[in-house]
């Protein structure tokens, strides 16, 4: 009997050695799950032809190398770093229009969340010829049209090297830090309407438009930088926080001919906001969207470059507001096509050269979610929608008349597409929840699929040796709507038992979280939280995007106000389930998930027992005014929508345990927002844990080991205010074991 109790012994601990627990080591420190993706490639504008920039492992050195899209064969090696006096390797690479010189990009230094500076290199490919732009570190260098030129800006002027004649023309001489900016956009410019060049040449190359920065009213922010050194250092930037004043930004164009730069009056046609510039197919004529400060009144206007008189070609207005895309597309004739969401869902639209609308070129009850070109030769627009439902995304072509409309991508899930120039040929690549990416080599004409390029089945095959579960799908029905959900359940799971709930969510306007498609980081981590004993649930509540116009801007005016209440709502559906203990529900976020889990903790006292806000807003008064105002408008205007939804304004009514983390470097969300925080807190005689990490940005990264002490902090936190299984470990020297 006694040895039939050891074999019993034996085969069970074979059993639990078949699945491995996912460690904090394996998501953050050891790349144990990493994603096979492909290089970033670039498209070419002769043949069907693209490249990538390929660095070896052993010398460090780097390639520009060109491929066939329709054998996936490197065809030439345009340029490699062993070749080139003086360049180790180079970091970024831009073509002329015909493709005969490089610009190469080295020594990069990065500035904020786009933007960054470097020294800069002219490549012409033939000669092999190298030619320094400038011996300063420089940003946004940008080819002329006809290649023999090149703009960009340093220290915060614009400059036009001549590539001919090798001179160098200053076309500004006002540039200033944190008083005048040209050429190159001011902070919440680059973080709101994402975007750091703010310059265009026009096709003749001989007229270069440009905005110019006037910050000089516009408020300043500043952050000690601890550093390793004696004493700090301060980073001051300008910031302007909701209802502060902005950079005054004007719009002029310089006139390589005459050497001259003038302004354009746009008078009352300039609005507020000028977040976009383009030169058309007119080398005339410069596109130019402008906003009024309430974001919801857009004009897009047409410049004449010599006479700079100007008209509005399309107006759009919202009663929330407009958002700004880059789906402006100019057709030989000067056409263009736009998208809109004026009929209650992002669709594409076409207009003539004058504004007038010829076709709504998509419709129905779902969105536009990446709009890839148009294909002159066939007459077809590309694009990428959730005509599949609004948590997939496919790949589907349709004719500028709205006719012909043809699905392309064969698999339910996320697809995306990255055409070649020729639109002959697109890459497809394909995930799921359960379904690592996929790439694919596949004809734009019917979407057929010619060639598998990579797969992930390493990482399928991997995770089979792992304790994991499948992300399920479903809704939660309030009183106040239908909202898209999903769970992890722990791989054991037992419908008998009780378990504990852990809600994730952003909840910021028009995102998604809750998405057919393939995780990072944090999608791992759910898995560890599983394997320890409880359930993971998400639910896009209103606000969220990509179920219409109306679900969307809902929030408008009230940030905080809906989205919390279907947060609590969708914790007690959820809570009321048999296998969730609805006395063991917690939620955290980050950024706007942070403002979210404060808010959730607060006003849902009585249904969270446990918060973790990373980098949060706290009120939206410290935040920028682009973004706030966009859904908010100003403090002076609506005071109750940014006090009555502040975290702030409801520490009394906190209960369960509070998590606050934050960098002191955030440059994004300012860690003022968690100071404010703490001393409402401490105020109301409010117990709460903090833990701040020195210098780290938004995204709290810097550093080898900063991601898994957070993530181990935070696992300990929910296993000693939450509580998994009985295995549950809640000390942070053994949460890793």
């Amino acid at each position: 009997m006694k040895k039939l109790i050891l074999v019993f012994i034996a085969f069970t601990a074979t059993i639990h050695a078949q699945k491995n627990d996912i460690t904090l080591e394996d998501i953050w420190s050891n790349n144990t799950f990493k994603t096979e993706r492909l290089n970033s490639f670039h498209s070419m504008n002769i043949g069907d032809y693209y490249t990538i920039l390929n660095t070896d492992e052993e010398s460090k050195n780097t390639s520009l190398d060109k491929y066939d899209y329709k054998t996936l064969e490197k065809v030439a090696s345009i340029v490699d770093s062993k070749n080139l006096e003086g360049i180790a390797h180079f970091e970024s690479y831009t073509f002329d229009a015909s493709e005969t010189k490089l610009i190469l990009g080295t020594d990069s230094e990065k500035i904020y969340r786009h933007s960054s500076k470097g020294i800069y290199y002219v490549y012409d490919i033939a000669s092999k010829n190298l030619q320094q732009i400038s011996q300063h570190k420089i940003q946004e260098p940008r080819f002329s049209p006809d290649g023999n030129k090149v703009a960009y800006t340093y220290n915060n002027n614009l400059y036009v090297k001549n590539l001919i004649n090798n001179g160098t023309v200053q076309v500004t001489f006002d540039g200033e830090k944190n008083k005048v900016i040209n050429g190159i956009t001011d902070w919440v410019y680059e973080e709101e309407f994402a975007f750091v060049r703010a310059f265009d040449w026009n096709k003749n190359s001989d007229k270069l438009a440009f905005l110019r920065f006037d910050e000089t009213e516009v408020p300043e922010f500043s952050m000690d930088m601890y550093g390793s050194s004696l004493y700090p250092t301060q980073q001051v930037f300008k910031y302007p926080k909701a209802g502060e004043k902005n950079a005054l930004v004007s719009l002029h164009i310089f006139n390589l001919t005459t050497k001259k730069a003038a302004q354009v009056n746009l008078g009352e046609k300039a609005q507020y906001y000028i977040p976009r510039i383009q030169w058309t197919n007119n080398s005339n004529a410069l596109a130019v969207t402008t906003l009024n400060r309430h974001q919801n009144n857009l004009n897009l206007l047409f410049v004449d470059g010599a006479t700079l008189d100007s008209f509005v070609v399309l107006n759009e207005k919202d009663a929330a507001y407009v958002d700004i895309t880059d789906n402006l597309t100019f057709l030989k004739d000067n056409s263009f096509i736009w998208t809109s969401e004026k009929d209650g869902f992002n669709h594409i639209y076409h207009y003539d050269a004058a504004g007038k609308l010829k076709n709504q070129v998509t419709k129905g009850t779902w969105e536009i979610t990446n709009y890839y070109g148009y294909d002159a030769k066939t007459k077809r627009i590309f694009y990428q929608s959730t005509e599949d439902g609004s948590i997939n995304r496919s790949v589907y072509s349709i004719k500028l008349n709205g006719k012909n409309k043809q699905r392309l991508s064969s698999n339910t899930g996320t697809n995306s597409a990255a055409f070649s120039n020729s639109f002959n040929y697109y890459v497809n690549t394909f995930s799921s929840a359960n379904t690592p990416n996929i790439y694919t080599l596949n004809a734009a004409k019917s979407g057929k699929q010619l060639k598998e390029i990579k797969n992930n089945q390493a990482l399928s095959e991997k995770l089979n040796d792992f304790k994991t579960a499948k992300k399920e799908f479903f809704t939660v029905k309030t009183e106040n709507g239908e909202f898209n959900a999903w769970m992890i359940k722990p791989s054991n799971f037992d419908p008998n038992k009780k378990y504990p709930l852990f809600m994730h969510q952003y909840s910021g306007p028009g995102s998604q979280q809750v998405a057919n498609r393939w995780g990072g980081g944090n999608d791992y981590w759910f898995q560890l939280l599983a394997q320890k004993g409880y359930i993971i649930a998400c639910v896009d509540g209103r606000g969220t995007g990509l179920k219409g116009r109306d679900f969307k801007k809902v929030t408008y005016k009230e940030l905080g106000k809906y989205e919390t209440q279907d947060q609590i709502d969708a914790a007690k559906k959820l809570g009321a389930l048999p296998y969730i203990d609805k006395n063991r529900i917690g939620i955290w976020g980050w950024s706007y998930g942070g403002y979210m889990s404060s808010l959730a903790l607060t006003k849902g006292a009585d249904v969270f027992k446990m918060a973790i806000a990373v980098a949060p807003v706290t009120s939206w008064r410290f935040y920028d005014t682009v973004y706030t105002e966009r859904y908010m408008q100003t403090p002076q205007e609506n005071a109750s929508g940014y006090d009555d939804n502040s975290p702030i304004n409801h520490v009394d009514k906190l209960k369960g345990a509070y998590l606050l983390v934050h960098g002191t470097g955030d440059d994004n969300v300012h860690v003022q927002n968690t100071t404010r925080m703490i001393n409402a807190l401490v105020e109301a005689n409010k117990q709460f844990d903090l833990f701040v990490y020195p210098d780290r940005a938004h995204g709290i990264r810097k550093g080898d080991n900063t991601r898994l002490h957070l993530f181990t902090k935070m696992t300990a936190f929910i296993d000693q205010h939450l509580g998994g299984s009985e295995n549950t470990i809640a000390t942070e020297e053994n949460i890793k074991n």
